[in-house]
């Protein structure tokens, strides 16, 4: 056996050795729990105004593999992952579609989890909307006030106008997670990079930090840096978007949804807060500020995973390159999506284009390949209880090696082809040997350890998820001819569009909505899914 193949000595906790790398602090370093044997996770989850593309759910399986490998190290882990399910965006685009906010969150939601049921993400301990803990929000606000870091401003009869800022000058520490000089200017490289990248993009995918926006462009704040925890609703904010505090009608600022919902599920301390790398400014630092100002310890550990490029373009609606889950599980198998997007270290960038996807199906290929092969020889396929219950000590010790440097994903992939690679030969050898009992152990032992390193990945080949075909609930052939069909029609009314023939395209635009298929239109395209 090779020594990629060996195990870890039952008495070395593979737990012990786990390194990873912290935002705030810049470093790779020991990962030590709060509480013995726990570990609580909050990510930040989507705002759900619109459908959900790659880019999104790249950072939803990068998280679901660190809570993956964390529950084989032995943990008990609870994950928390919001829904903003409030926000300006949510609120035009529902006017603008003639629906009720709430209607429209509700349906872009349920987009949200058929979309990581699809790719086989696991659902989280809880996942609370933001509208469900407004009175924590307040609660929170009110605390942060009487701490003196917050100011509520007077509207002009000098009443409570609604409007909450959190007071930055008042808290020296501000600037700790990204290491901003005066909260403003990039010190440090890595923050350089999301910087320059553009305006923070949440995980929906649109622009979510608007300077412009009428709270955070206010003349009245003390500062040019305080942000909004409450603000004061705008003219066109319909009745059931506000809500009555002491401090005035209004609705909840972005940043301080989170700091309430974590507050909530996982106390005052908690193991690692995640999210997309374009969440450190303004989002995730200002929760710390507020957080730490209300007297909480909040987040221990700080990790970010990286965005999706195409041709080295971040992935977004705001740029019109997102690409829609729905489009992309028409044309390709659920696994091979989650392949491609697990790929890669959860830090680093992940290129999206066909060779991204060709190498994830050649991947499908090998394992698929092995697995069967290996399964026949051995005339069963240990049961996927077996799979779940071999622990980190029992796998490989340079995939332990390499998942406990900061979930270095390059290095345990490479053990795992190294383990197909040998149980090929080993099969080979097996050819004219089949009844050699020691041979067929090892055997059964490799594809166990295979199928237990790629379940970590959240891709054995024959968990629940994957072993009864399409995961999204349809047949693949099915969902291809539908997808062609509805192509066929985005053609035509594409060329009535550019012929303007307006007529005829809004009358392909109608017959598919009496259909069912809801039309989202982009500066690259259409896309399409159902209506729910």
């Amino acid at each position: 056996m090779t020594t990629s193949q060996k195990s870890h000595d039952s008495s070395t906790s593979a737990a012990s050795t786990l390194r990873l790398y912290d935002t705030a602090s810049h470093k790779v370093g020991p990962f030590a729990p709060i509480r013995d044997g726990e570990v609580s996770i909050y990510v930040c989850g989507a705002t759900v105004q619109s459908s959900p593309h790659v880019g999104h759910i790249r950072a939803a399986v990068a998280f679901d593999v660190v809570r993956r490998w964390l529950t084989r190290l032995g943990y008990k882990v609870t994950f928390v992952r919001n829904v903003t399910d409030i926000d300006d965006k949510i609120i035009a685009k529902a006017a603008a579609a003639g629906q009720q906010w709430w209607e429209r969150a509700y349906k872009y939601e349920r987009e949200f989890t058929r979309a990581y049921d699809a790719l086989g993400v696991l659902p989280p301990t809880y996942e609370p909307r933001a509208t469900g803990h407004i009175l924590d929000m307040i609660d929170l606000i009110q605390r942060i006030i009487d701490n003196g870091h917050a100011y509520v401003l007077p509207d002009k009869e000098g009443n409570p106008s609604g409007n909450v800022y959190f007071d930055v000058a008042s808290w020296p520490e501000y600037g700790a997670l990204t290491h901003q000089e005066s909260g403003t200017i990039a010190a440090d490289d890595s923050a350089a990079v999301a910087d320059r990248m553009g305006p923070s993009i949440d995980e929906a995918g649109d622009d979510k930090y608007n300077p412009t926006d009428a709270a955070d462009r206010s003349d009245q704040k003390h500062d040019p840096r305080d942000f909004a925890l409450w603000k004061a609703p705008k003219n066109n904010d319909p009745e059931t978007a506000r809500w009555q505090t002491p401090f005035g009608v209004g609705r909840p600022g972005w940043h301080i949804e989170c700091s309430a919902m974590s507050h909530r599920y996982l106390g005052d301390s908690f193991d690692i807060h995640g999210g997309g790398l374009d969440l450190r400014f303004p989002h995730h630092e200002n929760e710390m500020a507020q957080s730490h100002a209300a007297g909480w310890g909040f987040a221990k550990h700080w990790m970010h995973s990286a965005w999706v490029t195409q041709k080295g373009e971040k992935m977004s609606k705001s740029l019109g390159n997102g690409l829609a889950v729905t489009t992309v599980l028409s044309e390709q198998p659920a696994w091979v999506v989650r392949y491609a997007l697990a790929s890669v270290q959860y830090r680093s960038m992940l290129e999206w284009g066909d060779q991204t996807l060709q190498e994830a199906s050649s991947a499908y290929e090998r394992i698929g390949n092995f697995v069967e092969r290996a399964g026949a020889a051995l005339g069963s396929q240990p049961e996927r209880a077996e799979v779940e219950a071999m622990s980190a000590e029992a796998l490989p010790e340079d995939f332990v090696s390499a998942m406990n440097e900061d979930i270095n994903v390059a290095g345990a992939l490479a053990t795992i082809f190294a383990s197909i690679r040998s149980g090929n030969t080993l099969l080979s050898q097996l050819d004219d040997k089949l009844d050699d009992e020691s041979q067929l152990e090892t055997l059964r032992r490799s594809l166990l350890q295979i199928r237990a390193m790629l379940d970590v990945f959240g891709l054995d080949p024959l968990s629940e998820q994957w072993a009864n075909g399409s995961s999204t609930g349809q047949n693949d052939s099915q969902q291809n001819v539908l997808d062609a069909l509805i192509r066929e029609q985005l053609d035509a009314r594409a060329k009535a569009r550019a012929d303007h023939d307006f007529a005829k395209a809004d009358a392909i635009r109608d017959a598919l909505s009496s259909a069912g298929v809801l039309i989202e239109d982009t500066p690259k395209g259409s896309s399409w899914s159902l209506k729910q």
